[in-house]
């Protein structure tokens, strides 16, 4: 199915409805949404010749056009290449080069950097803020959206490349569409007069969830500054209300910290799904107080967008469970589209509570990597998705992270996971944010080294947090060292670069 078909769906049922919103004034209802949509895929077919299987990349800043042109690409048949509006221009050129998209939609901001860049592949690069877009509305609108088949490709993500050059993940149109089904069935139901708010990269995590509310034909908010804002959310959720956004767990710390200041409970937002790293246990708990029961936690890689698990809002505000501490520091239970397992390194299922790799089957799975048969072979073993994600399943089938496989310390021939040593230090309240990592030992292999944000004003003495690690945890799970820094390093996703650190430890004098 094609997404377009959603959306012309809605608009022929709630034509009048609200349909996209800069702030708190709506720029288009759905009648428009979708005509506009059908006239850019006809201009992209008649003055560009884009055709089904084509692809045309977006790297825009949020902004409503965004979803104008992403409806549009689908409409043509075309496949869409979302790039972070956050990367650099050269690295937004290798995406653009290696995908071989020939046209290329940009805002003006950081268009211009591209325009000066754009490899020989590009045809054009069209400005989608710009006097020329008008001739988009103005063109011929195709009558119907291309037909499409669930094997179809339509979505070419890229990976984040912190470890080398992202690869192309290529989703199809039934992966999308299972994606879409798990999330009214696991996540969270969504009404017609809910609103879908884009804090984060509509590139990524944010956008993904337009599929939903366009199926139900709510609201889609862009705030004036189109990005995350703490003070802007709370202000619009009190106006628009009913809305809903995906924020990474660092994006929640600071809705948090935003709330405490202020005053605020949340009123106006109906469900934050977090999800993209690691959301610590004192973090979660703190949110769910300050805030209420508005939280669903996720977790899927682009690989297997947002569809591996779920831990759903009564779950994750569940107090009266014998092991509710558990389940909320676990990323919750497999969805309904997917299989979940945990394996040894020959793929072999461990016992309950063993940590492995995790391993995922079932229909939202990527059909492989975009020109890379080595890759999709080594990712996809007889049909399973290996994650690279180390975790443990206990009894009820709920998953605990503990860390990716290429971040587990071995000390002395014993592994430790650097999660669990920091959920112990964000038990401490001077502690505000950690990431712990190993450094190289000549005798032990590797030593623990903590990385610590403290709380703002505080002094934190590296003995309080000894003394604190010792009544948690194994002795030997410490850290052996403590940095106190004002801040952890973080890419264009919020994500902690555990590289960084590891560099900078290297590059210390011994």
């Amino acid at each position: 199915m094609n997404p377009a078909e959603w959306l012309v769906r809605s608009a022929h049922l709630y034509p009048d409805a609200p349909a996209l919103l800069r702030g708190e004034n709506v720029v288009a209802d759905y009648a428009i949404f979708a005509a506009r949509s059908a006239s850019i895929a006809g201009a992209l077919r008649d003055q560009y010749g884009v055709k089904a299987g084509d692809r045309v990349a977006i790297f825009m800043k949020n902004r409503t056009e965004y979803l104008e042109v992403l409806y549009g690409v689908w409409f043509a048949g075309a496949v869409v290449v979302p790039i972070n509006a956050k990367l650099h221009a050269k690295e937004a050129a290798w995406i653009v080069e290696d995908a071989a998209a020939e046209i290329v939609f940009v805002t003006k901001d950081i268009g211009m950097a591209f325009k000066a860049i754009k490899p020989d592949v590009v045809r054009d690069v069209i400005v989608a803020d710009g006097a020329e877009f008008a001739k988009f509305y103005q063109a011929t609108a195709m009558p119907l959206p291309v037909p499409v088949i669930s094997d179809d490709m339509i979505w070419l993500f890229y990976t984040s490349g912190t470890t080398g050059k992202p690869k192309g993940v290529m989703l199809t149109a039934g992966n999308l569409l299972a994606m879409t089904t798990a999330y009214f069935i696991d996540v969270d139901d969504v009404r017609h007069e809910d609103a879908i708010l884009y804090a984060a990269p509509m590139s990524h995590g944010a956008g993904i969830y337009n599929f939903m509310h366009v199926l139900r034909a709510g609201r889609h908010v862009v705030p004036d500054s189109g990005s995350f804002v703490p003070e802007e959310i709370f202000s619009l959720a009190k106006t628009i209300d009913n809305i809903s956004m995906f924020a990474a767990p660092t994006m929640v710390r600071r809705l948090v910290d935003c709330a405490k200041a202020n005053g605020f409970d949340g009123t106006g937002i109906k469900t934050v799904v977090y999800g993209g790293g690691p959301m610590y246990l004192a973090d979660i708990i703190e949110a769910v107080e300050v805030m209420g029961p508005r939280f669903v936690q996720i977790y899927g890689q682009g690989e297997c967008p947002m569809a591996i698990s779920a831990l759903s809002r009564s779950l994750v505000a569940d107090r009266t469970h014998p092991n509710w501490r558990a389940r909320l520091a676990s990323v919750g239970i497999a969805q309904a589209c997917t299989y979940l397992r945990v394996v040894d390194e020959d793929g072999c299922d461990l016992p309950v509570g063993d940590v492995g790799e995790i391993v995922v089957k079932g229909t939202p799975i990527m059909q492989g990597y975009w020109g890379n048969a080595e890759a999709t072979a080594k990712t996809i073993r007889d049909g399973w998705l290996w994650t690279g994600d180390m975790g443990a399943l206990d009894t009820d089938g709920f998953l605990t992270l503990h860390d990716r496989s290429k971040d587990v310390i071995i000390s002395g021939g014993t592994n430790i996971y650097p999660r669990e040593v920091e959920e112990v230090l964000l038990m401490h309240p001077k502690v505000h944010e950690v990431a712990v990592v190993g450094r190289a030992h000549p005798e032990w292999g590797e030593d623990v080294i903590a990385f610590v944000v403290p709380v703002g004003g505080c002094h934190v003495e590296l003995k309080e947090l000894n003394a604190h690690c010792l009544t948690e945890i194994a002795r030997f799970k410490r850290p052996k060292d403590y940095r106190i820094v004002p801040e952890l390093p973080k890419n264009n996703y919020g994500k902690v670069l555990k590289t960084d650190l590891r560099v900078r430890l290297e590059k210390e004098d011994p």
